[in-house]
């Protein structure tokens, strides 16, 4: 079974692309090829800036032959009907077969496809990708038709085995397939001829190219953080731009170069983004100061000064662009020590969303909400006001305009500056998050107030100019930031009704709010609260049943009540009283169907005939009070176990006793008493909701 090599050789492809790119190589290839008959027993997928590679390992050396047979109609079926199964199956009259059928002599076609060979089918299916392939852009050149990403130069496709190599005849827009391929672009240029993956891979190497993206990668990280490590130094880690630089070079040549001292006073949150959005250099702090000092770059190639020019080079620039960073820093420093509202009042004149006007306004709205929500957060009402009308100023602010994803980060700097509350500088920074479900959540009140009033704003307003998610579009973000308000319920344990908040926020909003808005945020909140809870191994009926309790806009009574149903749910007790409810349900609302009445009172031990019936009577009297008071006191847990400690008695009653009675008075106080097992059990949970 012969091996494939195939690389297709370009100008530099963006490394965004890279990784993408080789896996739709190896999909369409292997996909195209199994269903032409030719499986193989592995592929791998690599690339570098300037080429596309696929090893494909234990191809079948041609396609096997098929053997397909299909039943026609009878011999003496009208000529039509004959003549279109001819034509389906490729043949002619003189090819059928006539065989017996129950129904009489019917006509067969045997039809076989002759096998072929790997090379022919091999060429077909590369063809068909390249000229297909999936490029989030792709452009043309020459005189072509082809488009691909940069422009293709050449195409490697071989087959190789013990007998040696052959090139697969391909032409792509006058590309002709070869074997042979290019080393580094400048410190081993010229083509190269190759017999298969190892010897390509070594030639490579030996030209100063690295294949593998993962090797050139740890390479990067390995040799950056030794010599960090030899001064003394860390590498900030950033996998992101690990990956990204890997897809800039093919040969990795590390460097360490210094920041002019002049910068070194700038946030180190500002070098670093300076640096990895600008020149892609990886930041080195000094773990003893916490400043960013040096940075490492990653040249594409070696020189004879050991890297000195490449250095000097990225250090002229990098000063422009920290020249850059100092001077909206200092300038911002300066607006903020002179107070930072004039920043909030330039947002009056930039559109939050021209149904929810300016981002003035909505800081209004967001103030006025985090007052009235800070006492039930056991925040200060005054320094929560006060952080949400400072907490985006820092969006007019110029670092931030060149640099957005400093956010908030910016305007703790800021707040500081001017010497505003600590609680209203870290609220300036921490109200935005959390960002994601595994993003950090604020725990300090004047942050959580800020942070949740901000998030219900959002909400809240596109809900009032009916804006909301729709299928998987959600332009707004709407669906992470109820995640969000959900996290911050839930990590902080507030107790928290959200009806009240909904009613006040859609009030303030600009949009005219139906009446039903506010029931409708909260169906998206249990939404979003089942998808968190899920992932957390509760059960979607689970929730639903305690979803149907009173109180269900508190989130936090919500999971309280939902995670101790599900853990008495797991027991061998909760599990049967379940059943036993269900069976008492059942039979009850047959009897009250029937009968036209409601069997909800009346229930007198003394026509009790059994002993289990007298049992029970017992039980649910002795329930009742403890079970009312674990609910007083919010102790689901305890409510939940009592109330599944009745699963014996009801057991018991069920196998000794027929509810149905002949007699009716009976019968009547056997109905009434399942109305009291019913009672009882909707108490902590709506356990008809319950499946299973």
């Amino acid at each position: 079974m012969p091996d494939l090599l195939i690389e297709l050789f370009s100008e530099e492809i963006p490394a965004r692309m890279q990784a993408r790119a080789a896996e739709d190589l190896k999909s369409r290839m292997t996909n195209g090829l199994v269903e032409a008959g030719l499986t193989y027993a592995g592929a791998a997928a690599f690339h570098t800036p300037r080429r596309l590679a696929l090893a494909i390992d234990g191809l079948l050396g041609e396609s096997p032959t098929l053997r397909e047979e299909r039943k026609g109609p009878r011999v003496d079926a009208p000529d039509k009907a004959i003549e279109g199964f001819l034509r389906g199956a490729g043949l002619t009259r003189d090819q059928l077969e006539e065989r017996d059928d129950k129904k009489g002599r019917v006509f067969y076609a045997v039809i076989e496809k002759p096998g072929r060979p790997a090379p022919t089918i091999v060429a077909e299916v590369l063809e068909d990708v390249i000229r297909n392939f999936p490029w989030p852009k792709s452009m043309r050149w020459g005189a072509g038709s082809l488009r691909w990403v940069r422009p293709l130069h050449s195409i490697l496709c071989i087959l190789s085995d013990e007998a040696g190599a052959e090139v697969v005849p391909l032409e792509v827009d006058g590309i002709i397939a070869g074997n042979t391929t290019e080393g580094h672009r400048f410190m081993a240029p010229g083509r190269i001829s190759v017999t298969g993956f190892d010897d390509y891979a070594a030639q490579l190497k030996r030209r100063f190219v690295l294949l593998d993206p993962a090797e050139r990668a740890d390479a990067i990280w390995q040799d950056a953080t030794n010599q960090a490590f030899a001064q003394g130094l860390d590498v900030v880690e950033d996998r992101g731009l690990l990956a990204e630089v890997a897809g800039l070079v093919e040969w990795p040549v590390v460097l360490m170069g210094e920041i002019g001292a002049d910068f070194l006073a700038l946030p180190p949150e500002v070098l670093q983004t300076s640096m990895k959005e600008h020149q892609k250099f990886f930041s080195v702090r000094n773990p003893k100061t916490g400043r960013i000092e040096r940075f490492i770059t990653v040249a594409n190639r070696e020189t004879r000064d050991h890297g000195a020019t490449i250095l000097a080079g990225n250090q002229k620039v990098l000063a422009a662009r920290l020249s850059d960073a100092r001077f909206f820093w200092e300038n911002d420093l300066r607006v903020a020590k002179t107070g930072m509202e004039v920043w909030t009042e330039q947002l009056s004149n930039v559109t939050f969303h021209n149904k929810l006007g300016s981002q003035a306004a909505r800081i209004d709205r967001i103030a006025a909400l985090a007052r009235d929500i800070a006492p039930q957060l056991g925040a200060d009402a005054a320094l929560a006001e006060q952080a949400a009308r400072v907490a985006k100023a820092d969006l007019s602010s110029e670092m931030v305009y060149e640099f957005p994803e400093l956010q908030g980060l910016m305007g703790r700097y800021y707040a500081q500056a001017a010497e505003l509350p600590p609680q209203v500088a870290a609220a300036c920074q921490e109200h935005y998050s959390p960002l994601g479900p595994s993003d950090s959540v604020p725990s300090a009140p004047v942050s959580i107030a800020v942070a949740l009033a901000d998030k219900l704003d959002t909400l809240t307003g596109f809900w009032a100019i009916d804006e909301k998610p729709t299928g998987s579009k959600d332009p707004f973000a709407l669906r992470r930031a109820a995640l969000g308000v959900i996290r911050l319920v839930l990590v902080n344990g507030l107790r928290l009704p959200l009806q009240p908040i909904f009613a006040s926020a859609l009030a303030a909003q600009p949009g005219t709010a139906g009446q039903g808005a506010a029931e409708d945020l909260l169906s998206f909140f249990h939404d979003r609260l089942k998808v968190h809870l899920r992932d957390e191994g509760i059960r979607h009926d689970v929730i639903d049943a305690c979803l149907a309790m009173p109180g269900n806009d508190d989130l936090l009574q919500l999971v309280n009540r939902a995670t101790a149903l599900s853990d008495v749910l797991k027991t061998d007790d909760g599990e049967n009283l379940v059943q036993a409810f269900k069976r008492a349900n059942n039979i009850l609302a047959q009897a009250e169907e029937k009968d036209g009445v409601a069997y909800e009172f009346g229930a007198d031990p003394k026509f009790a005939e059994a002993e289990e019936e007298v049992t029970l009577f017992t039980a649910l009297e002795d329930a009742k009070t403890p079970v009312a008071k674990a609910l007083e006191t919010e102790d689901f847990a305890g409510a939940m176990n009592r109330v599944a400690a009745l699963r014996a008695p009801i057991d018991a009653f069920f196998e000794a006793v027929q509810v149905n009675a002949q007699n009716e008075i009976v019968r009547r106080n056997r109905l009434n008493l399942l109305s009291m097992i019913r009672t009882t059990c909707l108490q902590v949970a709506d356990l008809t909701r319950i499946e299973g």
